[in-house]
């Protein structure tokens, strides 16, 4: 990696976890999509929302490198955006985090609410609250709520990198992308 490179793309870390993130953001969707085909108790539909709350988990935990990798120095888009731009990116970044942050914490105190376990990996996490149904349901609205703003957010985000590259044509897709090997 010779050091311009370095400079107008992100590390292999951050392009890493990103690329990672949406993919399990596909299988949270997908597995809250699929499983409104599927009849209620079946094993399919267990299976189904056992592993949308793994992937859920699973962001949540790695959405904490993310934003340690924010700390370090980004590289610039070249040329530089409008600064009404850059206003509307950092708030729609500041919305994804807390997408990936809320909705997991809301899954687990709407679990512990309505006295269900919530495993990751073979570990149970503890409840942080006490057993209350109706409180469950307040925390499963908001849970769905801000999850269903997901879509809009992660179109929004993927729209405006492809906007990026193809409309405006500067580097802001090509600094998150992963670079082939050019033999």
């Amino acid at each position: 990696m010779t050091r311009t490179t370095a400079v107008n793309r992100y590390g292999k870390l951050s392009i890493t976890l990103h690329w990672l993130m949406l993919a399990l953001f596909i299988g949270v969707y997908a597995c809250v999509e699929i499983k409104g085909y599927v009849a209620r108790g079946s094993e399919l539909r267990g299976l189904l929302m056992g592993l949308h709350g793994l992937f859920g988990a699973s962001i949540f935990v790695l959405v904490w490198l993310r934003l340690l990798g924010r700390l370090t120095p980004r590289p610039p888009i070249t040329p530089k955006p409008p600064a009404w731009q850059s206003v509307i990116s950092h708030l729609t970044h500041l919305a994804l985090y807390a997408l990936m942050i809320a909705t997991p914490l809301l899954a687990w105190l709407m679990l512990a609410a309505g006295d269900k376990p919530f495993p990751y990996f073979g570990f149970h996490i503890p409840a942080p609250i006490t057993v209350d149904p109706d409180l469950a349901k307040q925390l499963k609205y908001w849970h769905e709520l801000i999850g269903s703003s997901g879509y809009w957010l992660i179109g929004l985000h993927a729209a405006a990198g492809l906007f990026h590259h193809y409309w405006v044509r500067d580097n802001t897709l090509t600094r998150m992308l992963i670079q082939r090997n050019r033999s």
